[in-house]
């Protein structure tokens, strides 16, 4: 009964080791790794702009809403700081990455498995790993790290304009709240966050779609597997990070 998940986390953890032997191993494929993570970016960058205005407005709003009850509505700029910096901005982009990146890299590496090009790298005695999954990986780390950046501005902005114009918050004192809780060192977790977030999610998609069988079926069941497996390493990643950061 347990034969088949055992196996299917023990291939996933052996790919997740020969990416971290090959990432150190030359050539390495820049080229490969350069259009992967424009392309990554080009299926991201309109879903996370989408996504991060509406994420953050509501968590604004509602500890605006909070902070006006207990008469500590010039805290508002603080409480913005802290909902996006700390959660808002890495899980928005690690949502994206995961739906959107990691389905498309899932999509493509499975349809070369059942167009059977994954064993015509081999014959060329070279390592898919090395060649498709290394580049596929850093590149979804590295578009990660951007757009929680991004994230994180959009989000303020958006957190500002709403609390001031909506909710009638003084400008001045938003801004210079802003770092009353939060500084370099969440924005800086923050970011480690979404690094972790991109690397769990390409993983997850380059296994998946090396392994996917059964045609084009089997490419889409990987594909809704990428995005179901890499949910949960990324809320479990988040919540262990964020324990560990409160505890420090």
């Amino acid at each position: 009964m347990l034969r088949k998940p055992a196996a299917a986390i023990g291939g996933f953890y052996a790919t997740s080791l020969d990416s971290v032997r090959f990432a150190f191993r030359r050539p390495f494929q820049t080229r490969e790794f350069l259009q992967q993570s424009w392309f990554i970016a080009g299926v991201c960058l309109a879903p996370t702009l989408l996504m991060s205005i509406p994420f953050c407005v509501i968590t604004v709003f509602q500890l605006n809403q909070l902070l006006i009850e207990l008469g500590g509505a010039d805290l508002s700029g603080a409480g913005a700081g802290l909902g996006v910096v700390r959660e808002i901005a890495p899980l928005v982009s690690a949502l994206v990455v995961a739906g959107s990146g990691a389905t498309a890299i899932c999509a493509d590496l499975g349809s070369r498995r059942i167009r059977e090009e994954i064993d015509a790298v081999r014959a060329l005695g070279l390592h898919p790993v090395q060649c498709l999954v290394v580049p596929r990986v850093l590149a979804a780390t590295v578009v990660a790290l951007c757009l929680n950046g991004l994230v994180t501005l959009v989000g303020l902005l958006a957190g500002y304009v709403f609390s001031v114009y909506v909710q009638h918050a003084s400008p001045g004192l938003f801004t210079a709240n802003l770092t009353l809780l939060t500084g370099p060192k969440d924005f800086a977790v923050s970011e480690f966050k979404s690094a972790v977030f991109g690397l769990l999610a390409g993983l997850v998609a380059c296994h998946l779609g090396l392994t996917a069988k059964g045609g084009p079926k089997g490419v889409g069941d990987a594909v809704n597997q990428t995005v179901v497996g890499s949910f949960l390493l990324l809320f479990l990643a988040n919540s262990l990070i964020t324990v560990l950061f409160l505890r420090s």
